[in-house]
């Protein structure tokens, strides 16, 4: 009986020793298993951490947030190079060119005359100097100067227009004359200048001289532009006294 009871005691603690090695062993072989199970996850998510380094640094260096839109993105860059920007709104821009819609594309209107005519013309040059028969200043006032005229009749300060084989010049009544071939029909004195760009488009040999070997240029066309305020009578020209 007491051998057994001995027995059974001996085979429950070989049983338990057997149960206790294989938790032991099954414990070993578990901690063995989930080490490099848990260095993989560590590694996957190292990877995975570098992996959304890499992609944040990729979208870092691709300018989309940093150098994109905050700092020197596509549509400041295109807009600073296509001028719209630096070029065009800031520096030449609309305030530059801008040109009231009701003057854009439209040419001035002309200035219509309120006399015309024609006539001969002479030239002279009287600057009071006493040079070459000078008789004194002009009596409008204003110094002997290119495009100033003389007329027998016309308001001193008159605006004319005077023309001759296409070529003309624009100047006023500034002297009175000339004298007697005003009688003749000869209602204009041109200064020398003027005489001789109408002749031929080019300048006097001096003030006093023009170069050429006319003395007067019949029909030339005259157009009165304004009257002026000094002293003579508007209307057609009329010979001197």
């Amino acid at each position: 009986m007491q051998q057994r009871v001995l027995d059974k005691a001996l085979i429950g603690t070989a049983l338990a020793g057997m149960l206790v090695a294989g938790v032991a062993a099954g414990t070993a072989h578990e901690a063995a298993a989930d080490e490099p199970t848990a260095h993989k996850v560590t590694a996957q998510q190292v990877t995975g951490q570098k992996a959304m380094g890499q992609q944040v640094t990729g979208h870092k260096a691709t300018g989309r947030q940093v150098t994109g839109h905050q700092v020197t993105g596509q549509q400041v860059i295109e807009q600073q190079v296509a001028g719209k920007k630096v070029t065009g709104k800031k520096v030449t821009g609309k305030r530059d060119a801008k040109v009231p819609r009701h003057t854009a594309g439209k040419v001035a209107p002309k200035r219509h005359a309120v006399l015309a005519g024609s006539t001969t013309a002479s030239y002279f040059w009287d600057d009071g100097s006493g040079v070459n028969g000078d008789t004194g200043a002009p009596a409008g006032g204003k110094p002997m100067q290119k495009g100033l005229f003389a007329s027998p009749s016309w308001p001193l300060h008159t605006k004319v227009k005077v023309t001759y084989k296409g070529r003309s010049v624009t100047g006023f009544v500034g002297d009175r004359g000339p004298g007697e071939p005003s009688h003749r029909g000869v209602m204009l004195d041109l200064d020398t200048y003027t005489f001789r760009h109408l002749v031929d488009g080019k300048k006097p040999k001096s003030k006093y001289n023009t170069g050429t070997s006319a003395g007067h240029l019949k029909g030339v066309k005259y157009e009165i532009l304004s009257w002026g305020h000094g002293a003579g009578k508007k209307g057609a020209p009329k010979p001197l006294g």
